[in-house]
């Protein structure tokens, strides 16, 4: 980068000249960014990423950008902002200002109605930051982002390039280069007039920190409509009731909030109100606490950690004030108005006032003492409610209880305890507003309830997601699991293990931020397989128990969709279960293909003779063709569909529509990356061959589940879906494990149950044993027993359908038996009461 290029414009440096040329075009240049939607993702995935670089002492990263410090800043600034770039703490900040991780996409805001909102970007927020605020102007713009908008941000002529390096290296993070698109950084001083006219006049947004002269002067440029988001200077002040000023934490406590950061933040205290009337209370307090405070240590230090000023010693002007404020209160000593208690060296002071109006300190330690009685507290502080931010109470509970909403009452927009008036939290409003919500607008579409109908997200009509590709390596489960022992306590606020129908049961940990987001997803994909909220009434009968998230997860997912539930979970009264779904007007099933099946015919003639079973919406397992058929002619039930394809790991991962039919699922795109990869090796599969699933998820706290093979077969289905929606589409075509190495053949355990359907009419569930024999191995094909089951036509079927099995058998390799059983008797997953497809006892 040459010297003189002080200013940073969609992802390259560039001088005065160039710079003022493109600032004539910014209309063009922002209406071409905004073309292409910013997915969140986008964002939080490049944030993190540098964030993990900035809480880095020996990342290359943070010592290029180290560099760029003001003069005197403590290179510990960066950590800082790098904890404020993480993705936990700008996921926390998306769902408490804006709702959700995924703010800008058009959902349901009630699913039962057709009625589409999101958070859309204003456009253009002008940002004009102050000067030596090493945090403020990248964080500013970070907003920006993370509301989607593009963002043109002024920095004092007087700062350096930290700013312009810290978007460059944000940028670099984004292969996409939407990021780069939305951020121009410019240096120039204030008197530089036309620039920033012309930075305002296509601005929708003006976000300008400082005092009034400094928003008035930026004010003459907003055009009309814009919104002017002021970061002005506030006041805050500390109160303290008759039970707490005796006592001597209160008054520690109270010290450390006027010497951290030497009043220089917003929310330090510059009044220290008392509950009283009587000036001789105010007047010894203030002794009491000139005395605590002159035994604090001197000032040290720097403001860069919270982005303020040098606050070592007070400049000229500064110190000029502190003398005339003393001096004023000296001489009113006189009048009986005030006291002052001072440090020889003039770096304290406590001064009294009888007086209750709210005055202004002059800072640097400078501390007022007034009475001020809770009845007069919001006349006495209304006035000046334009100014105040925060007060730090000290009292009793009811006190502090009583005394915060008075305080509210009167203007102000935090109230902490004394001693942390300086703390903050991840996503707390600033000056009693979200900054997202200010760069943010509210939008809705209403449609057609009927065209509409399984619509859940109006973006998926319009464009596919696109998400941050995957890297790294591939993951499997031991891996996965291996992970939870990094996962911080913080992050693992919900446990849940696997059915085992793979081997041992897997646990998965999740945080609650993550499930809810889950179950929203997995709630559009029932409204888009056909399930309707408003008429449906559904029996959960998935199984529960045992940390087992099937059952909770769609009791969380119904209600979500509001719909209406009947919580049964799957159990051993077949007779009961059907009564209550007779009695209470079940129309539509939630549950395990096993063990809905096993219910269905168990109690088939009172069902049969209620009628009223409409829906069927399965999980974990597949109805085979065969069995549906069964389903809709025997028990008149007219949609039997996928409920969701997902894992206990990763959660919902695919869905289908109303087009979908067999193994074709929709992929949550929102929340997933797709690879189809060769079964041996790590490589793409020719475009609609079948190749193992690979997921990545991107929306998950304190973890990174990336590329993890998840165990099951597929292949992309090409082209857009009939439904309209741009998510992929992919096709399951069994799990690996159904892949059986078998007297060196390998067989697959779909191979017979579509032959037992086509080829020998069997209808109900098919189990495959193998075991060592004496001199060959034996596979025994055991067959739910019906009234035409026949064994032996079924081996006969095998053997003919199925060229392999039949030359492993004439080779005398293999013995192949095919036995008819009851349902009851076929091995199942205890927790999740999947059919246990394949079951090798030779290990």
């Amino acid at each position: 980068m040459r010297d003189d290029h002080h200013h940073y414009w969609q992802g390259a440096f560039v001088g005065d000249e160039e710079a003022g040329r493109r600032l004539a075009e910014l209309p063009a240049a922002v209406e071409a960014a905004l073309a292409s939607p910013l997915e969140t993702e986008t964002v939080l995935a490049a944030c993190d990423a540098l964030a993990g670089a900035l809480l880095d002492p020996a990342h290359p990263v943070r010592t290029r950008l180290a560099a760029y410090l003001p003069e005197g800043e403590d290179p510990a600034v960066l950590g800082e902002l790098g904890r404020l770039l993480g993705r936990r703490e700008l996921t926390r900040k998306l769902r408490r200002e804006l709702g959700g991780a995924a703010p800008g996409r058009l959902n349901r805001a009630d699913p039962r109605e057709t009625v589409y909102e999101a958070w859309a970007p204003v456009g253009l927020v002008a940002h004009i930051a102050p000067g030596n605020a090493a945090t403020v102007a990248p964080l500013s713009i970070v907003e920006g982002l993370l509301a989607g908008n593009v963002n043109v941000l002024k920095t004092s002529s007087a700062d350096t390039l930290l700013t312009q390096h810290l978007m460059a290296e944000l940028a670099a993070l984004d292969p996409s280069g939407a990021l780069a698109a939305r951020v121009i950084v410019l240096r120039f001083p204030s008197s530089r007039q036309e620039w920033l006219r012309l930075m305002c006049a296509p601005a929708d947004a003006v976000a300008v920190w400082g005092g009034e002269s400094a928003v008035a002067g930026v004010a003459t440029h907003v055009p009309p409509g814009c919104r002017l988001v002021e970061w002005g200077h506030r006041i805050s002040f500390a109160y303290l009731t008759a039970d707490a000023w005796s006592e001597p934490e209160v008054l520690g406590a109270l010290a450390d909030d006027v010497c951290l950061y030497e009043q220089q933040a917003c929310s330090s205290p510059q009044v220290v109100y008392l509950d009283t009337e009587d000036e001789g209370e105010v007047f010894a307090f203030a002794e009491r606490f000139a005395a605590v405070l002159g035994a604090r240590p001197a000032a040290v230090g720097t403001m860069g950690a919270v982005g303020l000023a040098d606050g070592n010693r007070p400049d000229p002007a500064e110190e000029a004030e502190l003398t005339t404020t003393e001096l004023v209160a000296r001489l009113e000593e006189h009048l009986g108005l005030t006291r002052v208690f001072a440090a020889a060296d003039g770096s304290w002071r406590v001064m009294a006032d009888v007086r209750s109006p709210l005055t202004a300190s002059p800072l640097h330690r400078s501390v007022w003492v007034k009475p001020l009685p809770r009845k007069q507290l919001i006349a006495t502080l209304r006035p000046m409610r334009r100014y105040l931010q925060t007060a730090g109470i000290a009292g009793s509970r009811s006190d502090i209880a009583e005394l915060s909403r008075t305080a509210l009452a009167a203007g102000v927009t935090r109230v902490t305890p004394v001693g942390s008036m300086l703390e903050s939290y991840a996503g707390e409003p600033h000056d009693g507003v979200y900054a997202l919500q200010r760069y943010s607008r509210r939008v809705a579409v209403q449609a057609d309830p009927e065209r509409f109908a399984t619509t859940a997200c109006l973006d998926d009509l319009a464009r596919p997601v696109v998400l941050p590709r995957p890297a790294g390596p591939l993951q499997g489960k031991e891996e996965v699991q291996a992970l939870n022992g990094q996962v911080a306590r913080a992050d693992a606020e919900l446990y849940f293990r696997s059915g085992g129908s793979t081997g041992a049961p897997a646990l998965s940990l999740f945080s609650y931020d993550d499930y809810d987001t889950q179950m929203h997803a997995a709630a559009r994909g029932l409204l888009a397989a056909g399930y309707d909220p408003v008429a449906d009434r559904t029996a959960n009968l998935f199984y529960c128990g045992g940390m087992y998230g099937s059952f909770i997860s769609f009791f969380s997912v119904l209600e979500r969709l509001g719909g209406v539930q009947l919580p049964l979970a799957a159990g051993p009264d077949h007779r009961e279960t059907a009564q209550a779904l007779i009695d209470h007007g079940a129309d539509t099933l939630f549950g395990m293909p096993s063990y809905l099946w096993q219910l269905l015919h168990a109690e088939a003639d009172a069902l049969r003779a209620y009628g009223g079973l409409r829906k069927v919406f399965y999980g974990g397992e597949h109805f085979t063709p065969e069995q549906q058929r069964v389903l809709k002619e025997e028990f008149g039930i007219e949609v039997v569909r996928s409920i969701t394809y997902g894992s206990t790991d990763l959660g919902p991962l695919g869905y289908q529509c109303t087009e979908s039919t067999g193994g074709v699922h929709h992929l949550h795109a929102d929340l997933h990356t797709l690879e189809i990869l060769d079964v041996a090796q790590d490589r793409p599969v020719p475009e609609g061959e079948t190749g193992r699933l690979v997921f990545t998820t991107h929306a998950r706290r304190g973890q990174h589940l990336g590329r993890y093979v998840i165990g099951d077969l597929g292949r992309a289905v090409p082209g857009r879906c009939p439904c309209g929606s741009h998510a992929p589409r992919f096709e399951l075509q069994g799990r690996t494990g159904d892949v059986m190495r078998v007297a060196t053949y390998l067989l697959n355990h779909r191979r017979f149950v579509a032959l037992a359907e086509q080829q020998g009419g069997h209808r109900g569930e098919l189990q495959i044993v193998l075991a060592a024999g004496d001199a060959r191995e034996r596979l025994t094909v055991r067959v739910e027993r019906g009234a035409a089951t026949d064994p032996e036509r079924l081996r006969e079927v095998f053997l003919a359908g199925y060229p392999e099995l039949r030359s492993a058998v004439e080779s005398r390799l293999l013995d192949l038996a095919v036995e008819a059983v009851a349902g009851s008797a076929l091995s199942r997953i205890p927790t999740s009461g999947k059919l246990r497809g394949v079951i090798d006892t030779r290990r």
